[in-house]
């Protein structure tokens, strides 16, 4: 998984925390984590056209939340980030060198892939189980002076 994901859901978590009737830019959120603006915008925008966020352009534009942090799941955000295909794929490397061709791998889907695509399932479906706003709730409870920290940096800068 690509450090976008964790840096999207930092983005939100964030946008959620500063609570601005304002959209925040891209260049503001990623100078919090001290991250590369062009790069974060990339992940801003793919956030943007899942739903999870909105966008304005202008002057006085940037991003904002689109729905509560109870309607968005960390798969959601993982979606928007990495795509819907599968993290494992199986290329049927068992079709190349000697056994290839052998009777008893031609038959059967490869026993690798078929284990893989249970574990992601369960991963997926752990990640669509949680929800930002649990996140959040963690969060608070071990930095419980986070959202105000936030919400002051954002509002001063």
């Amino acid at each position: 998984m690509s450090e976008g994901v964790e840096w999207a859901l930092h983005g939100v978590l964030n946008l959620a925390w500063i609570g601005l009737d304002r959209p925040v830019t891209a260049a503001r959120l990623a100078a919090y984590h001290e991250l590369p603006a062009p790069y974060f915008n990339k992940q801003l925008q793919a956030l943007a056209r899942a739903g999870i966020v909105t966008s304005t352009s202008g002057p006085r534009g940037g991003f904002r939340l689109a729905r509560p942090l109870t309607q968005i799941t960390l798969m959601d955000v993982v979606t928007a980030i990495e795509g819907p295909e599968e993290a494992f794929r199986c290329a049927e490397i068992r079709q190349q060198g000697p056994g290839a061709g052998s009777p008893s791998s031609d038959q059967k889907p490869c026993a690798f892939a078929h284990a893989m695509a249970r574990a992601e399932l369960a991963w997926r479906r752990e990640l669509a189980r949680q929800t930002l706003d649990d996140v959040r709730e963690q969060a608070e409870r071990q930095a419980p002076g986070a959202p105000e920290r936030i919400r002051r940096w954002f509002l001063n800068g």
